[in-house]
This record gives C-alpha cells, sequence and structure tokens, in this order.
C-alpha cells in the first residue's frame, strides 16, 4: 500500500486490486448485495482506493481494515440510493379523492379498530395509545410510566396480536 500511497506505483495497485477486489465482493455479497451490485461496489471501492491512497494512515488501520470499511460504507451508500425514490416516481399534486366505497370501508374499519381498542384491558389499551397514537418509544413508555420494559414490550406485543384478531 505505500507503493500506491507514495509513488503511485501501478503495479503495486494491480496487485492490491488482485488481492482485494474478489474478497471486497464477496464480503459485499455475505452482506446482502446481489452479484451485479456487489461487482459495482467493488468496482468502486477499488477506485477510491487508487484515487484516496494519500488518506491511508497505517498508524489508525490496517490496509484490509481501511479497504473493507470503504466497502462497508459504499454498501450503505448503495442501499440508501436504491432506497430513495427517483423525483419522476413521486405523486404532484394533491391526492385523489378516495371514491365512496373505500372512502365507507375506511370509516368501518375505523370503527371496528375503535371497538377493538376499546374491549382491551386498559394496561394493554394505554400502552398502546402511548406508542401508536402518542409516538413514544418502549424506551420513553417505560420513563413515563415506571413500568420495566419488558413488561411493556409483552404487554404492546399481547394488545397487538388481540388486536389482529379482532380485526380479522
Amino acid at each position: 500500500m505505500a507503493l500506491v500511497r507514495d509513488a503511485g506505483d501501478e503495479v503495486a495497485f494491480a496487485r492490491l486490486f488482485g488481492h482485494f477486489a474478489p474478497r471486497v465482493k464477496a464480503f459485499l455479497m455475505r452482506s446482502g448485495a446481489d452479484a451485479a451490485l456487489a461487482e459495482e461496489v467493488a468496482q468502486d471501492v477499488m477506485a477510491t482506493l487508487w484515487r484516496k491512497s494519500h488518506l491511508f494512515d497505517p498508524t489508525r488501520a490496517s490496509v484490509a481494515t481501511w479497504i473493507f470499511t470503504i466497502a462497508r460504507n459504499r454498501r450503505i451508500d448503495a442501499l440508501r440510493r436504491a432506497k430513495r425514490p427517483e423525483p419522476e416516481d413521486l405523486p404532484w399534486g394533491p391526492e385523489p379523492e378516495p371514491d365512496q366505497t373505500e372512502a365507507l370501508m375506511m370509516q368501518q374499519e375505523s370503527e371496528k379498530l375503535g371497538l377493538a381498542l376499546a374491549t382491551l384491558p386498559e394496561k394493554q389499551r394505554v400502552l398502546i395509545e402511548k406508542a401508536y397514537f402518542g409516538d413514544l418509544s418502549h424506551s420513553e413508555i417505560a420513563e413515563e410510566t415506571g413500568l420495566p420494559l419488558g413488561t411493556i414490550k409483552s404487554r404492546i406485543r399481547l394488545a397487538l396480536d388481540r388486536l389482529r384478531h379482532a380485526m380479522k
């Protein structure tokens, strides 16, 4: 790595590429990337290695650690890009009004959910309301109520199971 960093040695880089590129691709595939994405990200990692070799500091990390850290970060970037909608995919303007049948079904579902919530034991209903209507995390509910986190999670899980059965 020192020859690549200090002298821009292409032969040394070719050796690094030959050694690390297949390992980076395998690492990416084990991390859940398909072969095409893994190949693309591995190529990007190796190009970054060439362009930014001057940033490598052997006192902070080994070459392998540095390369696999770059690979991990590039994989995360690729996943974020894949999940971000393209501008042309975003809807423009107001959403269309639901038709009468759909509006009636939504109203009936809401009423059914309200009845199902009312039938929950109070200890479960209060926690569901705090979690879903109050937008509190389980930890925040634990702080607010003084209940153990495990108890909160269990009660919410039981309540959701009851609601799921009631909504069928």
